[in-house]
């Protein structure tokens, strides 16, 4: 059973100055701002005087390095956190900034905080809760070794709190996104016309299953060119984070609010129209496809769940964007991203470690180098070195997929894709990988494990045209690794999946094929698996 979690305080109400009868005329308050937290939504920065503020900002090692991230994500974190202070400097605030090469700089935020707390005499600090359990745990250290007040608020920028997301699941004996969604969409009014939903259903996902289309010319997001400040990051990370993953050649996210902005916008009028329909193709060289690649801008604060929903929303309302495009991105986020937030909250600290099917093979090295034959997985992974990105569709069924079949640890592939995507924290990551990815929670949040062979990547790619492997044979040197893999790993974990009530269908496939075919389907399986390579040790944490 997860621990439970201590409700942050609300952040509504009267100014934090006036919240405790204690408080006089020279008190101090700090107030840290985390690298996800470089919005002016926050609601530490509500209802303060700022005379009687200081807005602390923290580039430390130990963020940097508690996994060697992807260095295109280290540069959209640092490049943000640089450029809201500057905004922030502007409105007024007196930002306190540490920079990850100042003298001093005891590089953990807990020792920073220490330092800040004697520098201007702070007498409270006021902070808005964190997205990730460990720096959870050492917040909630600070009051007792600092002596001073701790405010710890909601972090309202999510549309779901904590404590509302864990009475819902008390109350329910699944815990389905769906029923959630609907839920959300209830409380938004997102996508509602009166008491009913738009279009008279919920979830128009059916609608979105389609392959990708030959010769289609596919949006590119906005790209940013690089400013001063952004410069300076890069040859920074280039110079100190050398020994990390990714490639930070092209570097062009969005790093502030308004180029964030601009994004969405972009993504509203040029891709959204067609990203239901083929949000879960795959098509070779095309990274994008007409996703919005908005989740870095997104989970790093620049840019507002909400603000990216009204504005789906409004363009469907407007004609220009149809339903089941404006429903598949509006669920991503109300229903998706608020839920597996929920999710992680509640199952940690548990979750980190659940191993449900007991899988224990190393990470193999082509992760890291995308030396494999296997045309999916090396398209995947190079967009991953390059980008520090992949859509959701082969993040879920071509890494994850792979990963679950082969037996890889859960912990292990979990720490590769908190490493190498520019999106990742560990509050999207652990719910999406280990739980949902490779069904390690024993199926808490999925109902079934997102198992398959190589035809559905053929029948959602065209990936399997170019490959040097052969989708349609089944077993041998030269037929689809996936195929037999998939068979292998349900033999594998009969026993604990056949009871699956949405597994059945697939076990009276294996129960009706004639043993010399089962067999070969296992002894393929582990063939293929002897080849593997593990990766280099230390590969994701120092």
């Amino acid at each position: 059973m997860a621990s439970p979690v201590r409700p942050a305080r609300r952040s509504e109400g009267r100014p934090a100055q006036d919240a405790d009868p204690r408080r006089g005329d020279g008190d101090m308050i700090l107030i840290p701002v985390l690298g996800d937290q470089c919005s002016e939504a926050l609601a530490s920065l509500r209802d303060v005087d700022r005379g009687a503020a200081v807005v602390l900002m923290m580039e430390v090692a130990d963020e940097t390095r508690y996994v060697k991230h992807h260095k295109k994500k280290i540069v959209l974190i640092l490049s943000a956190m640089r450029h809201f202070a500057e905004h922030l400097r502007r409105a007024g605030w007196t930002v306190d900034y540490v920079a990850l090469d100042q003298p001093g700089n005891s590089n953990s935020f807990t020792g920073e905080i220490e330092r800040a707390v004697a520098r201007h005499r702070a007498t409270r600090i006021r902070v808005v809760e964190p997205g990730e359990w460990r720096v959870r745990r050492m917040i909630d250290g600070w009051e007792k070794r600092l002596g001073v007040p701790v405010d710890m608020l909601i972090d309202d920028r999510f549309l779901c709190p904590i404590l509302t997301f864990q009475t819902w699941a008390q109350s329910r004996r699944e815990l389905r996104m769906e029923f959630f969604y609907r839920d959300m969409r209830r409380r938004t009014g997102l996508l509602m016309d009166g008491d009913e939903p738009a279009g008279g259903s919920w979830n128009f996902d059916h609608d979105n299953r389609r392959p990708p289309r030959k010769g289609t010319a596919y949006p590119h997001p906005m790209r940013f060119t690089p400013d001063a400040i952004t410069r300076d990051v890069l040859a920074l990370v280039a110079d100190r984070f050398d020994d990390h993953f990714g490639s930070l050649d092209g570097f062009a996210l969005p790093v502030t609010p308004e180029q964030a902005r601009r994004a969405l916008a972009h993504f509203v009028r040029n891709a959204l129209p067609d990203f239901g329909t083929y949000q879960d193709a795959m098509a070779t060289d095309q990274r994008f496809l007409f996703h919005a690649f908005l989740s870095p801008a997104l989970n790093c604060g620049l840019l507002l769940p909400i603000e990216a929903c009204e504005a789906a929303e409004a363009a469907y309302r407007a004609g220009d964007v149809p339903l089941n495009s404006a429903e598949g991105f509006v669920r991503q986020i109300i229903g998706w991203r608020e839920y597996v937030r929920g999710m992680y909250w509640l199952e940690m600290p548990g979750l980190t470690d659940a191993n449900a099917l007991g899988a224990s093979r190393p990470l193999p090295e082509f992760y890291w180098t995308g030396d494999t034959d296997m045309r999916c997985l090396r398209q995947a992974v190079l967009s991953t070195r390059d980008e520090a990105y992949a859509h959701h569709i082969e993040r879920l069924m071509v890494l994850g997929n792979f990963a679950m079949l082969a037996g890889v640890d859960p912990k292990a592939i979990s720490d590769w894709f908190l490493v190498v995507y520019a999106d990742a924290y560990e509050w999207v990551e652990h719910p999406n990988v280990i739980a949902m990815s490779q069904f390690a929670d024993g199926g808490r949040l999925g109902s079934k494990p997102y198992a398959a062979g190589g035809a559905y990547i053929n029948r959602m790619s065209d990936y399997c045209g170019g490959c040097r492997y052969d989708v349609k044979q089944k077993t041998g040197e030269d037929a689809c690794p996936f195929n037999a893999l998939y068979w292998d790993f349900l033999a594998r974990h009969e026993k604990t999946l056949r009871g699956n009530h949405r597994m059945g269908p697939v076990y009276r496939n294996w129960d009706r094929m004639e043993d010399t075919q089962r067999d070969a389907y296992r002894s393929s399986a582990k063939a293929f698996l002897g080849t593997l390579e593990p990766a280099a040790e230390g590969w994701a944490r120092d």
